[in-house]
């Protein structure tokens, strides 16, 4: 063990440069949460809880890292969301449409039969940056939230049962501009567990289970004034369970239901009329807990080509009541067509593609600016390496 960490340690460094240099805040699909964390799992619609099939797989489940040999791989998606409101005051599109969030995993397996994961990617975030100022604050209006997940994974085989846990630290960063409860870049720390389990029921038919527990984080304290508690801003825990069949040789079917608990975290979910801004207690974005369904199939042409493509419905978080605070986040997409592939260059070296569009959706509530429509599309895409051993 002591010989693999020292091997995995500059790969470790690289892994920790290259993220915090490329990561920039995105509003991701799931509300605030990434569709997938590779190239491939974006590909899939987000599927792969019970597909363990690469090294970023233990992302989905570190489980999963159980069944991937000796791999190292790394992903660049370039996401572009189209976000703005309507109102009184015209039609305002926000700036900033083009985002890199890059991943990299390395996986190996370990003397005793077990298996070491060490996976670092952008779990989500959100970000607005409109032209002209719009809580009388004399700036132009926007947020700036990223989310960097570190999570080491050990993860091993018995029978039919595969088992990982993943210890995960998170490093996220905020910065709002023209508002009235604070400004700046701010930093907050923490983290927590990740777990899960796949069973195979047979050659063809295998279950997945995979957990994450709220990530505790240490309090953005320049925001006290926005986000309750006097700063606090944690990460929601979710639950995903699904299932992989492969028909053939050559087609892999996925199906997975994902739940978000956003409710989890009083400064998403508390109500916007809660309370002071803030305060213990008090007001927040007004999120709802949602659930995800996603659609993947994998179709192995041959030996050098494979396809992929997917599907996935999220429910939307936010409400019409919601609407006041969602001009600064307005994660309101809910359908997301996806497709990609991988060319295998040789026996140890392969390309991944995939694009990923999410179709315009809105919600129209009150404002301080009286009726207002807050609407978003995406697109987005995403090349990936992956290098076996």
């Amino acid at each position: 063990m002591n010989k693999l960490l020292g091997q995995t340690a500059g790969r470790l460094g690289l892994t920790l440069t290259t993220a915090m240099i490329l990561a920039t805040p995105a509003m991701a699909t799931e509300g605030m949460f990434a569709l997938g964390f590779s190239t491939n799992q974006r590909a899939m619609g987000g599927t792969g809880v019970a597909y363990g099939y690469e090294a970023m797989s233990a992302t989905l489940n570190p489980a999963n890292a159980a069944n991937v040999g000796h791999e190292l791989q790394l992903g660049l998606d370039i996401f572009s969301p189209d976000r703005g409101i309507a109102s009184a005051g015209g039609n305002i599109r926000s700036d900033s449409n083009y985002f890199p969030v890059p991943n990299i995993s390395y996986n190996k397996p370990l003397d005793n039969g077990n298996v070491f994961n060490i996976s670092v990617y952008g779990n989500g975030g959100m970000n607005t940056d409109y032209p002209i100022n719009m809580f009388g604050v004399g700036a132009p209006t926007g947020i700036d939230l990223s989310q960097m997940f570190i999570s080491a994974t050990y993860a091993g085989r018995s029978g039919n049962l595969s088992w990982g846990i993943s210890p995960t630290m998170v490093i996220q960063t905020f910065r709002a501009d023209g508002l009235p409860w604070g400004s700046g870049r701010d930093w907050s720390y923490g983290g927590g567990l990740r777990a899960g389990i796949v069973y195979d029921a047979s050659s063809q038919l295998s279950f997945g289970l995979s957990a994450s527990t709220k990530m505790n984080m240490t309090k953005f304290d320049k925001y006290a004034g926005l986000f309750e508690n006097n700063g606090e801003f944690d990460v929601p825990g979710s639950i995903t369970v699904g299932l992989a069949y492969k028909a053939n040789s050559k087609l892999t079917m996925m199906l997975d239901v994902q739940r978000i608990f956003y409710s989890g975290v009083d400064a998403i979910s508390n109500s916007t009329t809660a309370g002071p801004l803030g305060a213990p207690g008090g007001a927040g974005f007004g999120w709802d807990d949602i659930n995800v369904l996603k659609l993947g199939l994998e179709y192995k042409a041959n030996d050098t080509m494979t396809w992929r493509a997917g599907y996935a419905y999220s429910e939307n978080p936010i409400g019409p009541e919601d609407v006041g605070l969602a001009i600064l986040a307005p994660g309101v997409v809910t359908h997301h067509l996806t497709a990609g592939g991988t060319y295998a260059l040789n026996a140890n070296n392969s390309i991944d593609f995939a694009i990923e569009y999410a179709p315009s959706n809105s919600v129209t509530g009150m404002s301080h600016l009286g009726p207002t429509t807050i609407d978003m599309d995406q697109f987005s895409v995403s090349v990936g390496w992956t290098r076996k051993f």
